[in-house]
């Protein structure tokens, strides 16, 4: 399985906070807790035939 580190601020409080992508599953979309305000983030992610990660960190 390989996974991928993202860096990005909370769209609640601002924070940089990171995921582990599982890069194994192309397409991917769940709710995560920020580990700051615990507040929810709907994380979207999709890995391209060229292994370029198009993300997205938003309120949910």
């Amino acid at each position: 399985m390989e996974q991928h580190e993202k860096f990005f601020n909370c769209p609640h409080c601002g924070t940089i906070i990171s995921v582990l992508l599982d890069l194994s599953i192309p397409n991917q979309e769940y709710t995560e807790d920020c580990e700051v305000c615990c507040r929810p983030i709907e994380i979207r992610y999709e890995v391209g035939v060229d292994g370029e990660i198009d993300f997205e960190g938003g309120r949910s």
